[in-house]
């Protein structure tokens, strides 16, 4: 039996206009805390998988207000709210890891970890999903007479392939849940817009790892080798380009190399090279297909070589597909929150996030977040020197809460 079996006595009472206003009132009531808190996990980054300080931080801070949370193992937590066994659950997602790139921002507050910051705002993840159900577990009442149920999921190793959210899927934190809700940090839009778009909003994004091994030697005499680096950069040329004649060019693929290596010396052909990136792709029924063609373009561009080859691809997420129902709600909640002006359209892009995973189970969407200064400097994810105004902080908890409280009508989820 699911949690939707269960017998109900009352029909759910829908959310207002005012109930969004105590949602808000209550996010803005902790504003020096909420900025405190974000600053605090953002001078403490951790990698994926090893996310063990951020997870103790949610965990305290939502069992001393009284929220029931359970641990995932490792890292990563999860934390039910409002009606113990509700008509509609609706789950908001954060994100919990950083990478591992030195920051470069000379804020106060900067990356106290060498060689880790929080490139991507999953610290602002984090904490507006914390404020978010903080400020929603105030109204427990309401949300009990609503019959609604809060899911808070504080996911590990989202920049990892394969990605933390497999492990949410396994350890069952998606079941009973009708809808997932999530943001995620856009430093090419002002704070106080919302980029919104039904359909798909992200890519597929898979890691490609090619090892080739063969006989070295003097670069006087290739002849006599098997001239391993030249092979290499065959690999590194040829095989997008074979890709890209193989697959239908409306899938919007893209194999691009991020690490290359081979050899330590300039006269010295090596005997093993290799080259690792990202495949990534707009189309997930043409991205369920692509690997093993992936494979044999690779033993075919080196054949006339006669190096080995060893190719390891491994599929990392789908494209995030943002369901229309979601995108609605998402939209009478920016225009509560912000005002109708706030949403912005935003555009398909190749970044990969797993959430993609998660809405294979459930529908829902990721909104953009804008978290540039109006008239400030547009900053890139994944860079060290990535800075987002910490309003977009507060704007994302109340605009995540009067979403889910927008997700919620008459008769269950709308």
């Amino acid at each position: 039996m699911t949690l939707h079996d269960l017998p109900h006595t009352t029909a759910p009472v829908p959310a207002t206009d005012d109930l969004i206003d105590r949602a808000v009132a209550a996010v803005e009531s902790r504003r020096e805390e909420i900025l405190a808190l974000r600053r605090d996990v953002h001078s403490h980054p951790e990698v994926s998988w090893q996310e063990h300080r951020t997870t103790a931080v949610v965990m305290e801070r939502l069992e001393a207000a009284g929220v029931e949370v359970r641990a995932m193992a490792g890292s990563g937590a999860v934390a039910d709210l409002g009606a113990p066994n509700p008509r509609v659950r609706i789950a908001l997602r954060a994100d919990l890891d950083a990478l591992p790139i030195e920051e470069e921002t000379g804020l106060p507050f900067a990356s106290r970890e060498q060689g880790v910051c929080h490139a991507c705002g999953h610290d602002v993840h984090t904490v507006a999903v914390l404020a978010a159900g903080l400020a929603l577990r105030s109204l427990q009442d309401r949300l009990e007479s609503m019959s609604l149920g809060i899911r808070l999921i504080f996911q590990p190793a989202e920049e990892s392939i394969p990605g933390g959210a497999l492990k949410v899927r396994e350890a069952g934190w998606i079941e009973g849940v009708d809808r997932i809700l999530a943001v995620h940090c856009d430093p090419s839009i002002d704070v106080g817009t919302i980029g919104l778009k039904v359909g798909p909003i992200t890519a597929a994004s898979d890691s490609v790892h090619v090892t080739l091994t063969g006989r070295g030697g003097h670069t006087s005499r290739p002849h006599l080798t098997q001239d391993l680096t030249f092979a290499l950069g065959k690999v590194m040329t040829d095989v997008p380009a074979a890709l890209s004649r193989r697959l239908d060019p409306r899938s919007g693929n893209a194999l691009v190399w991020g690490a290359v290596r081979a050899g330590t010396v300039a006269n010295v052909i090596p005997s093993r090279g290799e080259c690792v990136g990202t495949l990534r792709m707009l189309d997930s029924e043409t991205w369920a297909t692509t690997g093993p063609l992936i494979e044999e373009i690779v033993h075919a561009v080196v054949s006339p070589y006669g190096v080995r080859a060893e190719v390891r691809h491994v599929r990392g997420v789908p494209p995030v597909d943002n369901d229309p129902a979601t995108i609605s709600a998402m939209t009478a909640a920016a225009g509560a929150v912000l005002g109708p002006a706030a949403v912005v359209p935003t555009k398909q892009s190749l970044g990969g996030e797993d959430l993609g995973w998660l809405l294979t189970d459930a529908p829902g969407a990721m909104a953009r977040l804008g978290t540039r200064t109006p008239g400030g400097e547009t900053h890139e994810l994944h860079q060290g020197d990535l800075v987002v105004d910490e309003e977009s902080v507060l704007i994302a908890a109340k605009f995540l809460a009067a979403a889910t409280l927008s997700s919620v009508g008459p008769d269950g989820l709308v």
